[in-house]
């Protein structure tokens, strides 16, 4: 039951990071959750660094914000790896 709610939220992670980044039109629900799931990983990492204590294991609103980071800044590498530019 875990991993099916995993991939459901992070389908909307990576729904609303690709809004944020403007990259929806070109995503399918499929990416939406590789992005959202990828970025919850960084997020999570990116977390870390800054002390927040977020963590994968636990479900919290700190975890999603962090993941929604995590979800955009891996859309910014592959929109800068793909056109040259942020957008």
């Amino acid at each position: 039951m875990g991993i099916i709610i995993a991939i459901i939220v992070g389908g909307i992670i990576g729904w609303l990071a690709s809004i944020i980044m403007r990259t929806d039109a070109q995503q399918g629900i499929l990416l939406n959750v590789i992005v959202g799931v990828v970025g919850s990983f960084i997020g999570t990492w990116i977390g870390g660094m800054f002390g927040s204590g977020a963590s994968l294991s636990v479900f919290s609103p700190i975890g999603l914000l962090w993941s929604l980071i995590g979800a955009v800044v891996l859309l910014a590498i592959v929109n800068l790896v793909r056109r040259g530019s942020v957008r």
